[in-house]
């Protein structure tokens, strides 16, 4: 049989190089300490090894790596609980190491499968051409190397997690607009808007799978979906790419204005709010790790965005702000602790060092913090 290479392929396998790429870099040692794009980085890698498998087998390519076989069946179960996870990351303060439980059944099913995993080419060729072409003549058995019933049925399995997670993440996605009074219809806040959009995309997925089953033997038709998950996939690299201020560079004699910014005024006010409550009431600067990613964790928002609002809201960057919270509560220590070290009042505030802490008391004060104190 001659290998099958169309337009759906070609629009399959650029999702899937996309989706490795955008996993890598929602993966990344820095990016992936923001546990939503931990759990984006999770469910866009079994996004990318499940369309794999369909366009090896799509293709034919599968023939020359029979041990690919139905490799992939154990991360479509990632799927659903990683884009849950990532809804509760992003609508919760935090999250209980508990909830990690939600990608359990994935290994649980691997284990399950390893009777096929471990079979021979054979019955794998033989499974392949069973589900690819169900009219070719099949006449040879190999026995059952599907043990259990999960397994057996993989597809209805399939559909069942994602529609528990979709169930799942409405009801949380509901609860946080709630909390912030805003539409479902018409929300506000941008993470709600993007989470709001992903929650359609997997239910559109859930009806395509059923709908592609109904009308396609086996797995004829799986192609139909895959090329579908690549959408979200193209998507999400656009929406990496537009936040980016690599194509919005500012020259040298101007400073950088977002002019290209998605923001309406409404969310930015809503947000810079939601900053200087966060840094009144929690003081995170206090911390001397205190970092940009770290702000926008909290605020549910990106660091492109968190950096926008600072900069547009505030006219000044994450480092002076930081600065000016920092040097506004070494002044109340320092005469309410009178009798305090400066080194000490420094590391309170969140510098590492003395000399550090003076240069940027002087900058904002014009005094050093013992002639502010005297």
């Amino acid at each position: 049989m001659p290998y099958r290479v169309d337009l759906f392929a070609l629009f399959i396998f650029l999702g899937i190089v996309q989706a490795f790429f955008l996993a890598f870099f929602f993966l990344s040692k820095e990016n992936r300490k923001v546990k939503a794009n931990l759990f984006h980085g999770i469910m866009l890698l079994s996004i990318a090894l499940c369309v794999l498998e369909i366009f090896l087998n799509y293709t034919g390519y599968i023939r020359d790596v029979l041990f690919l076989v139905d490799f992939s069946e154990p991360f479509s179960f990632l799927i659903g609980p990683a884009f849950y996870l990532m809804v509760l990351s992003l609508t919760r303060e935090k999250i209980s190491k508990k909830q990690y439980l939600h990608l359990l059944f994935a290994p649980v099913y691997l284990i399950l499968q390893l009777p096929f995993l471990l079979a021979s080419n054979e019955v794998k060729y033989h499974a392949y051409m069973q589900s690819y072409y169900p009219d070719f003549p099949h006449s040879q058995h190999f026995g059952e190397t599907r043990w259990f019933w999960v397994t057996d049925h993989h597809t209805q399995t399939t559909l069942i997690s994602l529609a528990v997670y979709a169930v799942l993440s409405f009801y949380e996605l509901i609860r946080a607009f709630r909390t912030r009074k805003e539409s479902f219809l018409r929300p506000v806040t941008p993470v709600l808007c993007t989470l709001r959009a992903g929650l359609f995309q997997l239910v559109l997925l859930l009806g395509l799978i059923i709908l592609v089953k109904i009308f396609n033997r086996n797995d004829t038709g799986d192609h139909l979906f895959a090329a579908y998950l690549a959408i979200p996939v193209y998507l999400t690299s656009f929406r990496v790419i537009r936040q980016s201020g690599f194509f919005k560079p500012a020259n040298i004699t101007e400073q950088q204005k977002y002019k290209s910014s998605t923001l309406t005024d409404d969310q930015q006010k809503a947000a810079l709010e939601k900053l200087t409550a966060i840094m009144r009431d929690e003081k995170p600067f206090l911390h001397n790790d205190f970092s940009l990613p770290q702000l926008a964790e909290k605020l549910r928002l990106s660091v492109h965005v968190v950096s926008q609002v600072i900069n547009d809201g505030l006219g000044k960057n994450f480092f002076e702000m930081t600065a000016e919270y920092r040097v506004e509560a070494a002044k109340q220590l320092l005469k309410d602790q009178p009798n305090i070290k400066i080194e000490e009042i420094a590391e309170q505030v969140g510098y590492n060092s003395k000399s550090s802490f003076n240069t940027a008391f002087k900058k904002i004060t014009g005094q050093t913090p013992s002639e502010y104190r005297a």
